[in-house]
């Protein structure tokens, strides 16, 4: 069956489109009226804090969920459970890492490799890829249990990508492992979508997700509060700069000078630490910095930082995205 293709106003392919959304558990209203729409060649983020609608949103792409009002194109048909043909294209990693213990690590990769391509030579060829891909040569004989929490989510990657989806779906595909298995699977995510597959990852862990996405998508209690590039949604932020300046010195006097100065919005001396929160301007710092020299205030280190995704969404919603 041929694939319909959806285009928006920009002339780009659209791979998702959510219209209006709702879906309630009971009295629980877990997706409000959600609208989203992923394009071809993105890496799209959903981040938000847990119970916050992501995993629900997946299950309805994935048509593993019935909602109660709105629509689900995926490839530009509504999806739903019988639609083989749709979500053969898709390659699913979930949270809750679903391998068999029974299987060993190349089993298991060619077992759900083999859900998708029958062909014996054509899947070998498709499951060595995944193997090397996630670096898991070394333990192909090894049964899941035996495996570090690290090696246990490439496996689960691999057997999600082994069959090679045009859309990819990794759902918080990062939880509780090391740091350097954590590395190697962004980036590792990365090379899948430079290959040519649309990513849609979510994530809580906002430094991820700053890293990796083209585009990303706020939510917070089943709704949708802000969409953008990385960058976009940092200019939402009103303090778009805090400088930090280590001095041991300081009064009230001047601090409350340094809070009259251009563009600053707050000024706090706490643990020796000036931080000092303004609009983006490209003289907030010498401003800064020349007061200082000014008073005869001794400083030492200086930085300065721009807005975290966590600051957009304190921005937004008064709360910080891991409260």
């Amino acid at each position: 069956m041929a694939v319909k293709k959806m285009m928006n106003m920009g002339g780009e392919k659209i791979m998702i489109l959510i219209e209006n959304l709702v879906k309630r558990y009971g009295k629980i209203l877990a997706l409000d009226h959600l609208n989203l729409e992923v394009q071809e060649g993105e890496i799209y983020g959903l981040l938000g804090p847990n119970g916050s609608g992501k995993t629900t949103v997946i299950n309805c792409i994935l048509a593993l969920l019935k909602f109660d009002k709105g629509s689900v194109k995926v490839f530009g048909e509504e999806i739903r459970p019988e639609s083989y043909h749709l979500k053969k294209q898709i390659g699913v990693v979930m949270q809750n890492v679903a391998v068999f213990e029974e299987l060993s690590v190349y089993e298991n990769i060619d077992y759900f490799c083999g859900l998708y391509i029958p062909e014996k030579l054509k899947r070998k060829k498709l499951v060595e890829e995944a193997i090397a891909f996630t670096g898991l040569e070394e333990y192909l004989k090894f049964r899941p249990q035996k495996l570090s929490g690290g090696l246990l989510r490439r496996l689960n990657i691999a057997c999600g990508i082994a069959h090679k989806p045009r859309l990819i779906i990794l759902d918080e595909p990062t939880v509780a492992v090391d740091p350097q298995s954590r590395n190697k699977i962004l980036e590792g995510i990365k090379e899948l979508n430079r290959k040519g597959s649309t990513i849609i990852y979510t994530s809580h862990y906002m430094e991820e997700v700053e890293q990796i996405c083209t585009k990303i998508s706020i939510l917070d209690r089943g709704k949708c509060l802000a969409t953008g590039t990385k960058e976009e949604l940092k200019r939402m932020v009103k303090t778009g700069q805090r400088i930090v300046i280590d001095t041991v010195v300081l009064n009230e006097k001047q601090i409350e000078k340094i809070r009259t100065l251009p563009h600053v919005f707050s000024a706090v001396w706490k643990d020796q630490c000036l931080m000092v929160h303004c609009t983006e301007d490209g003289e907030n710092l010498i401003r800064l910095l020349s007061y200082l020299s000014q008073e005869k205030i001794p400083f030492g280190r200086v930085f300065s930082e721009q807005p975290t995704l966590n600051d957009v969404f304190l921005e937004i919603t008064g709360k910080a995205l891991r409260d």
